[in-house]
């Protein structure tokens, strides 16, 4: 196990913890589950963009995807004869 040390402004830190802990995790998890995120995706696992447009097309892209190779049912009795 080895240990990472990093420099981040308070403020941030304070924000992210906040926000961190209201969905159960703390700061070290939290950058763990990045760091192995950033192994399994071979990069970042989003993009670093603060243009909204950006976002919004990166998310149309994904649902336009999500629709097109998707299976629909009538019934979650067939959506569960389909497992």
């Amino acid at each position: 196990m080895g240990t990472l040390n990093v420099r981040i402004d308070k403020n941030i830190k304070a924000k992210a913890g906040k926000t961190l802990s209201a969905l159960g995790l703390d700061t070290s998890t939290a950058v763990r589950l990045f760091l192995y995120q950033v192994v399994a995706e071979k990069g970042l696992p989003f993009i670093p963009t603060r243009n909204p447009a950006t976002i919004r097309a990166q998310w149309d892209k994904e649902v336009a995807r999500a629709k097109k190779n998707s299976r629909r049912y009538r019934t979650a009795q067939d959506a569960l004869a389909d497992l």
